[in-house]
């Protein structure tokens, strides 16, 4: 089985330009290929996560990945999948959120002795002449055949600004860059990128007269069709400071009994066939699935050290154990203390596990709390400085835990 055959096995294909061209540089290890990310926050996600895995799969076959950081782009904003604007960033933020990214990056993709390449859309984007790039560009871009582009069509009816319009033409410029300073002859990305992609090969086309390849990722979602990557509304992270390796490796523990398969497939590198054998699995050899992704996407991000430790706690808590070494950890600073303690709501809001104090009050108050293994119903509990410079395991429901420290 071709690397290809094997994408499609796995369920990541959605839309390709043509499929028998891309099967052979592909198979071949001929594909030089881009996958963009604009630094819209200082971490990767687990949206981007399919990407990188996607980008490690083809290098390891023999392609050559080309990671697009986009540092130009961000400064418009990617209007698909939005009901409104994005939040403008400065160019200091942007630059910020860039390295991070390039950190991050480097854990997942071989970019030693040319095996990968890393470039800024800022260093070709910014200097761009507006007059020149409508003239060059601006010409070969149908604004009836951009309108009818569900990146547009989905934002008409609230309102799309022309700063936003522009980000297909920019979007297809990089392409159309790439593949001529780099030799770039794919670009990869998720499905609800396909009219921007198609710009790009157009581009390609008419400037100089040559083909071009695109081809979209299948969007990770659950059995409802909700994308994954999100939890209680918030992202989760690749950075360990903003998710931890626990809260990282519960998210996937936690999955759908109907989702489990599926992301076995999309995100892990274990073989189709082990997968295969899974997906007979029922009951209670589901949990087994779900703990064999959970470590494995874990090991991935994080590395298997962290893996197993959030495995091994996940397991302890589950099972009534008390506070362990291997617990996130929230440091408190004396000067957060009022007269020397801090309220519980307070406390859980502070770690983060609860969004406010009325929340807090309303789990406390429903047995939803414990500390150190023991219910706590009373909404007026004060922790001293005492109790916490000990230290304390504060738990809310089943799985949501931090170990609290006081300096």
């Amino acid at each position: 089985m071709g690397v290809y055959e094997e994408l499609i096995a796995r369920g990541l294909i959605a839309q390709v330009t043509s499929e028998e061209e891309v099967r052979k540089l592909v198979n071949a290890g001929k594909a030089r290929f881009y996958i963009g990310f604009d630094c819209t926050a200082d971490s990767l996600t687990a949206g981007h996560f399919m990407a990188l895995c996607l980008m490690k799969r083809l290098q390891m076959a023999g392609n050559t990945p080309i990671a697009l950081i986009g540092g130009g782009t961000t400064m418009v904003g990617d209007p698909s999948g939005r009901t409104d604007m994005r939040k403008m960033l400065t160019r200091e933020d942007i630059d910020h959120n860039a390295e991070c990214f390039r950190k991050q990056m480097e854990r997942f993709i071989d970019f030693s002795n040319g095996k990968a390449i890393m470039v800024n859309n800022a260093d070709w984007l910014l200097d761009l002449n507006y007059v020149e790039l409508l003239r060059e560009v601006g010409t070969h871009f149908s604004v009836n055949n951009m309108l009818r582009a569900e990146c547009y069509k989905n934002r008409m009816e609230r309102g799309l600004s022309f700063f936003e319009f522009n980000y297909m033409i920019m979007q297809s410029y990089d392409f159309y860059y790439l593949f001529q300073h780099y030799d770039c002859n794919m670009q990869f990305g998720g499905d609800d990128q396909w009219s921007n992609m198609l710009g790009g090969t157009e581009l390609i086309r008419r400037k100089l007269g040559k083909d071009a390849h695109a081809m979209t990722i299948t969007l990770l979602t659950d059995s409802q069709g909700n994308k994954m990557g999100k939890t209680a509304g918030n992202a989760v992270w690749l950075d360990p400071n903003k998710t931890s390796p626990y809260d990282f490796y519960q998210y996937w523990r936690n999955v759908g009994d109907a989702d489990v398969v599926k992301c076995l497939r999309m995100l892990t590198f274990l073989p189709l066939e082990q997968i295969d054998e899974m997906a007979k699995w029922e009951g209670s050899e589901l949990n087994q699935a779900k703990d064999i992704l959970a470590w494995e996407l874990t090991a991935l991000v994080h590395g298997a050290e962290e893996a197993d430790k959030a495995r091994n706690t996940s397991r302890a808590l589950f099972a009534g154990a008390g506070a362990q070494d291997d617990a996130p950890e929230v440091v408190l600073e004396a000067s957060e203390l009022e007269h020397d303690g801090m309220t519980l709501p307070a406390l859980l809001v502070r770690a983060e596990l609860c969004k406010s104090r009325s929340e807090a009050r309303t789990n406390i108050i429903q047995g939803g709390v414990s500390i150190d293994g023991v219910a706590e119903k009373d909404f007026n509990r004060i922790l001293t400085g005492e109790e916490l410079r000990k230290g304390i395991l504060l738990r809310r429901g089943k799985k949501n835990y931090k170990k609290i420290v006081l300096k």
